[in-house]
């Protein structure tokens, strides 16, 4: 895997040369960026989110612009290469599909549920991974129309196919960035789903703020519950999340980015040295743990 000596992922950090990092939230930008989230407009009631173009816009500082390319997928290759990301989990559709064709051997396709759309979300899901190679799920809930709680019955036949296909659900939770009710993303609402689910890979993403102790403790309560990092820069990282990765909870963080949606690479690569974490603690946070959950090594 390509690097850049100077700026690659082991400039600053306590890892092997050619780790290889796994990062589990990554997107190819192939289009308008309002267009990534048009589902959310329907939800959105004030004036100011209906014409960010970027829903948590005004949490982000330097959003990364679309780049000027005929080839999106070429070009988020070549900023994997350069800060050594041998793999990245992405979703489908337009570029997204293509990559997934072309560079199976990079991107592992998580496949988005809707809770609200019943069996046909169970069926879709099935096809994703049965079909099309999909590794995961993915699911927002406060995103939906309607809000879906992470412990609704709504939510409990797309566990069930998680649990039936072997595969990991990645579930946004805490309070959201866009400005929709949070409710349905409690952290509390986990632990019903970990007791009725035990056998349930349950990844947390997008902080679980401001419940981070909460979610420390759960992890602590349930073996198959995880958190990652997306969406957040390095320098943010909730402390009680890299002071539980530094001691019982090395197996259970795993690092994700939130390229290009509103982070760049080279903010996330150059402030990771800044994190505090053990020197054991890297490796597993970077690539093990990711590939131990995706089940990628099977």
């Amino acid at each position: 895997m390509a690097n850049d000596a100077a700026t690659g992922p082991s400039a600053g950090l306590p890892i092997p040369e050619g780790l290889g990092i796994v990062d589990t939230m990554l997107g190819i930008p192939d289009g308008r960026r309002e267009d990534w989230y048009r589902f959310l407009k329907p939800m959105l009631r004030d004036r100011e989110s209906q014409d960010f173009e970027f829903p948590a816009q005004y949490m982000f500082k330097e959003v990364p612009e679309d780049p000027d390319t005929d080839d999106p997928v070429a070009w988020v290759l070549q900023q994997m290469d350069r800060w050594g990301i041998e793999q990245a989990m992405i979703g489908s559709g337009g570029s997204q599909t293509q990559a997934l064709q072309d560079h199976a051997d990079r991107f592992i396709h998580c496949a988005a549920v809707d809770p609200n759309r019943g069996m046909d979300a169970v069926r879709d899901l099935k096809k994703a991974v049965e079909v099309h190679g999909a590794r995961a799920a993915q699911w927002f809930p406060a995103g939906g129309n309607p809000q879906v709680p992470i412990n609704d019955k709504r939510a409990y036949p797309i566990y069930a196919a998680c649990v039936e296909l072997d595969i990991p659900i990645f579930v946004c939770v805490g309070v959201p960035g866009p400005r929709v009710p949070m409710l349905c993303q409690h952290v509390e609402l986990i632990d019903e789903v970990c007791w009725f689910f035990p056998e349930l890979r349950f990844v947390m993403r997008h902080g679980a703020e401001p419940w981070t102790e909460l979610a420390v403790k759960l992890m602590l309560k349930w073996p198959n519950l995880y958190y990652s990092t997306s969406a957040f820069a390095p320098k943010y990282y909730p402390k009680a999340i890299v002071d539980y990765a530094n001691t019982r909870g090395a197996d259970k963080i795993i690092y994700a980015g939130y390229f290009p949606m509103g982070l760049s690479l080279d903010r996330i690569m150059t402030e990771l040295p800044g994190v505090g974490f053990k020197d054991d603690v890297w490796p597993k946070f970077l690539r093990h743990n990711a590939r131990k959950v995706l089940k990628l090594d099977d």
